[in-house]
């Protein structure tokens, strides 16, 4: 396994603190790897076991390295720190939903074809994002609560939801 090993500032997009890893870096990852590219990270040799991380691609083979709180938190850095990366892929990832479906909202899925089909054309990393965001939650009324929200948005309603504007049970782009 390739370690990648430089030296970069934090900088910020929006509110998302980042590093741009340069394609020529990315290649030694994984050459010709133009989709989101599971990593393990390290930031100034922190935290002990690495976080893993998907690495988002810029287009031009570059890649944005989002940094979030845990990975920042453990390295006590900020936007604008020059620190020391350690990158490496991570072979242990496996594509596809980890988590299952919710019993929940698969039944409320079932009564609504609209949704549904919403659902069968999202992107397999929406829909893992999902059913991830799903597996935390708790109690009856939360899954009640986000169950109705993400039909509401499947359904082709305007919306937020995970983040994202909604319409037409679609993610909008830049909105």
């Amino acid at each position: 396994m390739s370690l990648l090993r430089f030296r970069t500032t934090i900088e910020i997009n929006n509110i998302n603190p980042y590093v741009l890893v340069a394609a020529a870096q990315a290649t030694q990852l994984r050459p010709g790897w133009r989709k989101p590219m599971p990593v393990c990270v390290r930031i100034k040799g922190e935290p002990d076991t690495t976080c893993r991380i998907n690495m988002m691609p810029v287009g031009d083979g570059s890649f944005y390295l989002y940094l979030n709180g845990e990975a920042r938190k453990a390295s006590n850095t900020k936007v604008g720190d020059t620190v020391s990366l350690g990158i490496e892929f991570d072979e242990a990832y496996q594509s596809g939903p980890v988590n299952p479906m919710p019993p929940w909202f698969s039944e409320a899925l079932e009564q609504n074809p609209h949704a549904m089909q919403a659902w069968n054309d999202l992107i397999p990393s929406l829909k893992k994002e999902f059913l991830r965001y799903f597996a935390r939650l708790k109690s009856p009324e939360a899954q009640a609560r986000n169950a109705q929200q993400a039909l509401y948005v499947l359904s082709g309603n305007r919306g937020r939801f995970l983040a994202r504007s909604w319409h037409e049970g679609r993610v909008q782009e830049g909105r």
